[in-house]
């Protein structure tokens, strides 16, 4: 269940079939800090355990997912992000 949890947020990915913009403004919906902390505020009001889980998987995935380069997608292509370009050919061309 742990790893589903934590491939879940890569699901925003689908984004793109509607097109650069669109993946771009879903993708990044996801994969920001914003969310778990929501998730975490959310779990404190209500006295519940499982918006904390959530939140707990979705850092973990979000923290992962910059350790190794990848960003905030800008919506001019999936492998141009806040933190640079990714992909075998990072020269932009």
């Amino acid at each position: 269940m742990l790893i589903p949890a934590l491939l879940a947020p890569d699901l925003s990915i689908l984004g793109y079939l509607a097109g650069p913009r669109v993946g771009a403004v879903t993708y990044n919906l996801v994969h920001n800090w914003a969310l778990p902390v929501g998730f975490a505020l959310l779990a404190i009001v209500i006295g519940e355990l499982w918006p904390l889980l959530a939140a707990t998987a979705l850092a973990a995935h979000v923290g992962w997912d910059r350790a190794l380069g990848y960003g905030l997608k800008l919506p001019t292509g999936f492998k141009e992000t806040h933190l640079g370009r990714i992909g075998r050919d990072r020269s932009g061309r």
